[in-house]
């Protein structure tokens, strides 16, 4: 655990965020126990933006991983994941440890499934 949440403090380091000032940085735990990183990349279109939590999976997806044991999120102050985050965390990663950490190396620890309650998946599309 330790070891993802160092990583995810890391990539925090390498955020691309000259709007918002905000880094994020975001490591996931695969299944074979590969840990792959991210960190939010700005554009002045903000819709455009794309943040550290979709980056790491998408990296992870990308280097032929499919399933995932816990996911770190290191921000200023420890914040949670938004959203979109938490849709695409549940859909790819299911019910797994994630790991809030702030600047400072302090860490909560929730649940994907705590993190997004009632979600929108495959089950609703039928």
């Amino acid at each position: 655990m330790q070891a993802l949440i160092d990583q995810a403090i890391v990539m925090r380091s390498r955020a691309k965020a000259p709007y918002s000032h905000y880094a994020v940085g975001a490591a996931v735990l695969t299944k074979e126990g590969t840990i792959i990183g991210g960190c939010n990349v700005e554009s002045s279109s903000y819709g455009l933006t794309c943040c550290a939590e979709r980056i790491a999976i998408y990296n992870a997806i990308a280097d032929g991983h499919k399933h995932f044991k816990a996911l770190a999120v290191a921000t200023e102050n420890g914040a949670p994941p938004c959203g979109a985050c938490r849709q695409v965390i549940w859909e790819q990663c299911g019910d797994i440890p994630v790991y809030l950490t702030d600047k400072n190396g302090h860490f909560t620890t929730t649940t994907s499934k705590a993190l997004f309650p009632e979600p929108f998946d495959q089950t609703n599309l039928q």
